[in-house]
C-alpha cells in the first residue's frame, strides 16, 4: 500500500511529464443568466505562497489559497509539499474536513504536489481538474477515496463559483471565478495562457468586470516595459484591484503597487482577505 509520501512522489513525476507533453485548446462560452443575489462575506486565505504574510506561517514555493463563504468551502491548489501546507493549516486552525473541494488549476508540482498529504487526511471532496491531467494522476486521486470532476468547458462548480475552463496551448490551466457581492474575484495559479486573456474570459463568462485579480502572474523576468503594458491593460479591462504573488516576480508586485496605489493588496502566505 502507498504511502503519502509515495503517492505525492509519483504525483509530482507525472505532473512534470504532463507540463512537458501536455496542453489544450481555448475555447469560449457565454455565460448569460442573472446577476447572482447578495452572497455575503467571501473570505480567502493564502495557506501557501514563497511570498511570507503572517510569520507563524513557512513559506514554499507554490500556492494555495482556502475560499470560505460561499455554500461550500473551496480549496484551490495544494501547493507543492503537504507537509508544508497541512502545518500551515494547523498553525491557522484550520482543519482539513471543512474542506468540501478541492480545485486545482494546472498539473505542475508547485500546485498540486500537496494533494496526496491532503487527501490522507480528508479524502470526502471532490477534485477539480482538467481532463488533460494524466490518467495515472486521476486514478491516484480516485484511489484516495476522492471524486474527480473533469473540467473542459466553463462550469459552475458551485453556487457563485465558476471555473473558467480550460486554457493556453502549451500548459492548459483552468482559473477560478468568484461572484461576490463587490463584483467578480478572479483566482489563477500561474496564470500560464496570460492574465489579460484569463481577465477577459471571466468578463465574457459572467458578464461582469473584475473587481479583484489575485494570485499567480506568471510575469518573473519580464521587463518593466512589458509589466507596465500589462497593467495597463489590466486597467482598460476594469480590474479594480489586484493581488499578484507566488511566480508574478518582486519587480512586477513593485510596479502593480505604485500604479494601483490602495487598491493594491500585499499577498503572501497567511494573507486573509475579506470581501463583503
Amino acid at each position: 500500500m502507498l504511502g503519502a509520501m509515495d503517492i505525492a512522489a509519483r504525483m509530482a513525476a507525472i505532473a512534470v511529464l504532463a507540463a512537458l507533453t501536455l496542453g489544450t485548446t481555448m475555447r469560449c462560452v457565454e455565460q448569460t443568466s442573472p446577476l447572482p443575489e447578495e452572497v455575503g462575506t467571501v473570505t480567502l486565505t493564502v495557506l501557501y505562497d514563497n511570498y511570507e504574510s503572517d510569520r507563524r506561517l513557512k513559506p514554499g514555493w507554490g500556492f494555495s489559497c482556502l475560499l470560505q463563504g460561499l455554500e461550500e468551502t473551496i480549496l484551490f491548489d495544494t501547493g507543492g509539499d503537504s507537509a508544508i501546507l497541512l502545518g500551515n493549516m494547523r498553525a491557522l486552525g484550520i482543519e482539513p474536513s471543512r474542506i468540501d473541494s478541492i480545485f486545482l488549476s494546472h498539473s505542475h508540482g508547485d500546485h498540486v504536489g500537496g494533494l496526496a498529504g491532503l487527501l490522507e487526511e480528508h479524502s470526502a471532496v471532490r477534485v477539480y481538474l482538467l481532463r488533460s491531467f494524466p490518467e495515472e494522476f486521476k486514478g491516484l486521486v480516485r484511489g484516495s477515496g476522492a471524486e474527480v470532476v473533469e473540467v473542459q468547458e466553463p462550469m459552475e462548480i458551485s453556487p457563485h463559483a465558476w471555473s473558467t475552463g480550460a486554457l493556453g496551448t502549451s500548459i492548459g490551466e483552468q482559473s477560478l471565478v468568484l461572484e461576490t457581492d463587490v463584483g467578480l474575484v478572479l483566482i489563477t495559479g500561474c496564470a500560464h495562457p496570460g492574465i489579460v486573456e484569463i481577465i477577459k474570459r471571466a468578463k465574457r463568462l459572467l458578464g461582469r468586470d473584475v473587481y479583484l485579480a489575485l494570485g499567480g502572474f506568471h510575469m518573473l523576468g519580464m521587463s518593466a516595459v512589458e509589466i507596465q503594458e500589462i497593467i495597463a491593460q489590466l486597467r482598460a479591462e476594469g480590474v479594480k484591484k489586484v493581488g499578484p504573488c507566488h511566480c508574478s516576480g518582486d519587480l512586477t508586485r513593485r510596479l502593480f503597487r505604485e500604479a494601483y496605489g490602495e487598491d493594491y493588496i500585499e499577498v503572501g502566505v497567511g494573507s486573509v482577505i475579506s470581501l463583503e
